[in-house]
């Protein structure tokens, strides 16, 4: 059923009503349709333009409708009308007559869809900070697990100093609890309720907006009926807030797939997110984290697409605005299997202790240790950086690390070099000495990780 045709001489071109309909995507925004024409019946009625017994009927056919198309989606999706609005209307006027006609009264299919747009979103925010909290908690789990582990601490992909593994997993947790207070941010900048702003100008009947934005769950009415249909803002920014995530997922995929690899050898994967060659019956392939690592680039080009979408259109709707769902739903789709995903990929994966101490232990990662214990002898920090680099160019030609040299070797580069130097060169020492807050000393991880489960516990 069209919504429209009364100026019109004759129907679309099937062509054209193929190329304009977008039923086939927007009736995942069914039970927010619904909810807002149950919220819309209610305004109305206040009103005066619906009695109390039309909005009695007008919500229990709204609510069978309601039960239908959560038990099956697709069948709306296939129903072959224009969008979800007409979908729900001429279901509407199916069960309850002419009354089904009178709902649509002082409103229009703009703040209409603005309105289900911005209901979804919230709705998406919510299970989002699920699954966000979902991941942090495994993260957690896994760093209390490894307490104390030594790892080898990179910078430019060459080992720089020596961390614990428990440190470098609460790193990404810190990244993903600033995308779960992003999404807060988010979800407060949608606290506004477009429907009563009608096609452009505002409804010409005495709704109470203030009332209807409350009863819808919203904080208030939006103050401006151009920038309430045309508004798209809470799109780009749940789409921002995808792209900045993804970007975390991929940086932590990186980081496993390199330290899953054969010429790392730090961790393994469960067989519960790898899989295997059709040729090669050697291979274990992390495709989990290789397939998270590839999304982030559909995430972002999202929300590339959008912004150029909306970055020429005049005020106020313009039918462009149709491509705001495809894009959306798909990146938040793919943002929150990618979530669940890495999730699966730390329940079960393990640390190859060996590994990971040999690495830490090599690369010279103690050499800042020992300018520092230079500086504790009273020479000055640039001094000692360019002895200790003389110390590790001799170590290297004679391919031995730094704490294998005899004190008489080491003298050599500083008089001030005494026996008491290898206790500082220790990994368990360096790491411990960091004990400063968001140092890697174990004492600081355990403070954090004590913080997060109790943040992470709180939201339960």
């Amino acid at each position: 059923m069209a919504l429209w045709g009364g100026r019109f001489t004759e129907g679309p071109d099937q062509r054209f009503k193929a190329f304009n309909d977008s039923l086939p995507f927007d009736s995942r925004m069914a039970v927010e349709d619904i909810e807002g024409s149950m919220a819309w019946a209610r305004a109305i009625s206040k009103a005066g333009v619906l009695s109390a017994e039309e909005v009695e009927r007008l919500e229990k056919a709204l609510n069978e409708l309601l039960t239908e198309v959560k038990a099956d989606l697709k069948a709306v999706s296939e129903a072959g009308d224009e969008d979800i609005h007409s979908y729900v209307e001429r279901r509407l006027i199916e069960k309850v007559g002419d009354l089904g006609k009178k709902l649509h009264t002082g409103r229009s299919r703009n703040d209409q869809v603005a309105l289900d747009l911005k209901l979804w979103c919230r709705h998406a925010v919510e299970e989002l900070r699920k699954a966000l909290t979902h991941l942090e908690r495994t993260l957690v789990e896994c760093a209390r697990r490894h307490e104390g582990q030594i790892f080898p601490g990179y910078t430019h992909l060459q080992r720089a100093q020596p961390v614990t593994f428990t440190h470098f997993i609460l790193a990404y947790v810190q990244m993903f609890e600033r995308d779960y207070q992003r999404l807060g941010n988010a979800l407060t900048l949608m606290s506004t309720c477009p429907l009563g702003s009608a096609a452009l100008a505002g409804t010409a009947y005495a709704v109470d907006r203030e009332a209807l934005a409350v009863d819808l769950g919203f904080e208030r009415a939006t103050s401006n009926s151009l920038d309430a249909v045309s508004d798209r803002d809470h799109v780009m920014e749940l789409l921002s807030c995808a792209s900045i995530s993804m970007v975390h997922l991929s940086r932590l995929a990186e980081d496993l797939i390199i330290y899953n690899s054969g010429e790392a050898g730090f961790i393994e994967l469960s067989d519960k997110v790898t899989s295997g060659s059709s040729l090669m019956p050697q291979k274990k392939n992390p495709d989990a984290l290789e397939l998270i690592r590839g999304k982030c680039g559909r995430v972002v080009g999202a929300l590339n697409g959008m912004l150029v979408t909306m970055k020429a259109l005049p005020m106020a709707y313009d039918k462009d605005l149709q491509e705001d769902k495809e894009r959306l739903f798909d990146a938040v789709d793919t943002w929150h299997s990618c979530l669940e995903m890495m999730a699966l990929c730390f329940e079960d994966l393990k640390l190859r202790d060996t590994n990971v101490v040999k690495a830490a232990k090599g690369g010279y990662s103690n050499a800042t240790e020992l300018a520092d214990y230079l500086v504790g002898k009273g020479i000055p920090f640039r001094q000692a950086h360019e002895i200790v680099g003389q110390a590790v160019l001799y170590a290297i030609a004679h391919n031995r690390a730094l704490e294998e040299l005899s004190v008489d070797e080491m003298e050599q580069f500083s008089p001030v070099i005494g026996g008491d130097v290898y206790e500082c060169l220790r990994l368990e020492n360096i790491i411990n000495k960091r004990n400063i807050k968001g140092g890697t000393a174990p004492a600081q991880s355990r403070l954090e990780i004590e913080a997060l489960e109790k943040l992470l516990a709180a939201r339960a």
